[in-house]
C-alpha cells in the first residue's frame, strides 16, 4: 500500500507536465495576449545613442512617448548581442527605405557595442535609444529581444510583433496597423 502512495505524486506531476505541454503545443506562436496593445507607450526617459558623441558629452535624453515627434512609428526592441536581430535587420532596412519612421531601443547593449552593430549591418533607425538597465524594456512588457511594436501618432501602441520580423505577412501586419 505504500509503495503505491509514493507513485501518486509522480503520477499528478506527470498528468500536470502534459496539461502545461499540451497547452503550449496548442497556442500558435505570437498568439500571446498583448496587453500593452491598446495602451499608451510608456514614457521611460533614455539618452539617445549619438553617433561620434565625445565621452564627456552629456547625454540627449527622451521619452518613448515623444521619440515618434508625433508620428506613426516601428519600435523595435534590439541588442548587438542578439543573433536574431541580426536576422530580422534587413526587414528593418527595407522599412526605413519604404519611408516608415523606425526607432529603436537598444536592450540592455553597450552603446559602443550596439553603434559596431549598427556600422556593420547598416543603421536602419531615424534614432536609437539606450537601454542599458532594461528599463523601458520592463516598462514596454517585453519578453526577449527581438520585439517590434506599431505606435500610432497619439502615442498608442496598435501593434505588436515578439521575435523576429521573418515574413512580408509579419511586417504587413505591423504597418498596416500604423494606417
Amino acid at each position: 500500500m505504500s509503495r503505491w502512495l509514493s507513485v501518486i505524486p509522480l503520477v499528478v506531476l506527470a498528468l500536470l507536465a502534459a496539461l502545461f505541454v499540451g497547452g503550449a503545443l496548442r497556442r500558435a506562436p505570437g498568439s500571446r495576449p498583448d496587453a500593452r496593445v491598446g495602451q499608451p507607450i510608456p514614457e521611460t526617459v533614455l539618452p539617445r545613442l549619438v553617433p561620434d558623441a565625445p565621452a564627456d558629452a552629456p547625454p540627449e535624453v527622451l521619452d518613448l512617448k515623444t521619440a515618434g515627434l508625433g508620428k506613426p512609428m516601428i519600435l523595435n526592441v534590439f541588442a548587438s548581442w542578439c543573433a536574431p536581430c541580426r536576422v530580422e535587420h534587413p526587414r528593418l532596412l527595407e522599412l526605413q527605405a519604404q519611408g516608415i519612421n523606425v526607432v529603436g531601443v537598444a536592450y540592455k547593449d553597450d552603446p559602443a557595442a550596439t553603434r559596431a552593430f549598427l556600422e556593420e549591418l547598416g543603421d536602419p533607425y531615424a534614432l536609437v535609444l539606450v537601454d542599458r538597465d532594461g528599463r523601458a524594456g520592463l516598462d514596454l512588457g517585453i519578453s526577449g529581444v527581438p520585439e517590434t511594436y506599431a505606435v500610432d501618432a497619439q502615442g498608442i501602441i496598435v501593434a505588436k510583433h515578439a521575435g523576429s520580423l521573418l515574413t512580408d505577412a509579419e511586417v504587413e501586419r505591423l504597418t498596416s496597423a500604423l494606417r
